[in-house]
């Protein structure tokens, strides 16, 4: 379809006008004097920002000390090791660990017209930079701790995502703070309509699985996909004698995932090497690739990435038959096809037919 047959816009119409910053009003220096819709504004730079990015992922854990951020860090390490462009948002404001998890402890970024500029993690293999905001960055020492009400956190999440330049994403990576409140109902809210889907990260402790399923429901009530359970501390390798222990019993865990209608994705082992990675500044998806750690990790990675193709098919699908719907016909589809690759052409057609329910319809010929 041509974008000739959408109505033009009517040029009468009144468009608030914006100071083309990217950050929000609160950094502004000139906030006092501006006139602008600074609510308009702040709401139009958080929608350009999240345009531009694909699949987002919020670690969820609504018990603390069960190892979000470890599972945040090396998912998001592992998606870029596939060469995918990814960016961590470190949500945790009283706990900002990203900083650390990837090397940038005691560092800042200065504010530009553009927004806050996330640091970029590089590493050799890397083909896109990690992406990284937190509040830690802007803090003015680490040790800093954050006694912020409610409306400060409110605005927080608004910058966190609005005001850092995150640039074009294929993944988002959120590393929530534990528990089920203000931050994650205004992250919710915001991200509504968008493509936002959770990954628990839970311990087989019973007092851990019980604030778990806390947050399993906040999803299910929430409507938010549920990607699956990441088992953290999952059993013990002994370094004398090589055998494998639980330290904490998973029976009970395993039953109530069950109970609870949710997938178990990955097990996680308790492992000095897996905390000490974590302390060096270089997730061990990366630093140990062929490592027990690491490859405890891919499944996870692998769900993630999983989701995201599914939504993306599924995306493709309802936006092709929207075009069928609005007339187009298949001679048209036809000229696409020609001007495919002939290597190429047959598999196209398969999938189109597939996606349209069309596989009989001798109409598309290759």
């Amino acid at each position: 379809m041509s974008v000739s047959h959408f109505p033009p816009r009517d040029p009468l119409a009144l468009v608030p006008e914006d100071c083309g910053r990217g950050h929000a009003c609160q950094f502004c220096p000139e906030e006092e004097q501006c006139r602008l819709d600074k609510g308009q504004h702040e709401k139009r730079l958080i929608e350009s920002r999240l345009a531009q990015i694909g699949q987002i992922i919020m670690v969820l854990a609504n018990k603390g000390g069960v190892g979000k951020s470890t599972v945040s860090a090396n998912v998001a390490a592992g998606l870029a090791a596939q060469g995918y462009r990814v960016g961590v948002a470190d949500a945790d404001i009283h706990g900002p660990n990203q900083s650390r998890f990837f090397g940038f402890v005691g560092q800042r970024v200065r504010l530009s017209k553009h927004g806050l500029p996330p640091k970029d993690f590089e590493l050799f293999g890397l083909e896109h930079p990690v992406k990284i905001g937190s509040l830690a960055f802007m803090m003015e020492r680490d040790d800093t701790p954050i006694v912020w009400r409610d409306a400060y956190k409110h605005d927080f999440m608004h910058h966190l995502i609005g005001s850092f330049d995150w640039g074009p994403l294929d993944f988002l990576v959120i590393d929530m703070p534990p528990g089920t409140g203000n931050e994650l109902i205004t992250l919710a809210d915001m991200l509504e309509g968008h493509d936002v889907a959770a990954l628990l990260a839970t311990t087989p402790q019973e007092v851990a699985l019980m604030d778990s399923l806390k947050a399993v429901r906040f999803c299910q009530e929430r409507g938010m996909p549920l990607i699956g359970v990441v088992e953290n501390m999952a059993g013990v390798t002994c370094p004398h004698c090589s055998g494998h222990f639980h330290v904490f019993p998973r029976s009970h865990l395993a039953e109530a995932l069950a109970a609870a209608d949710v997938e178990s994705v990955a097990q996680i082992p308790l492992s000095l090497a897996l905390s000490s990675g974590s302390d060096t500044g270089v997730p061990i998806v990366l630093s140990e690739r062929d490592s027990p750690e690491a490859q405890a990790f891919a499944p996870a990675v692998a769900a993630c990435l999983a989701h995201a193709q599914a939504g993306f098919a599924e995306a493709a699908k309802q936006s092709l038959q929207g075009l069928t719907q609005a007339g187009l016909e298949s001679d048209e589809l036809q000229q696409a096809l020609d001007a495919v690759p002939p290597e190429q052409r047959e598999a196209l057609r398969q999938q189109l037919e597939s996606l349209l329910g069309n596989s009989n319809n001798p109409s598309y010929q290759g």
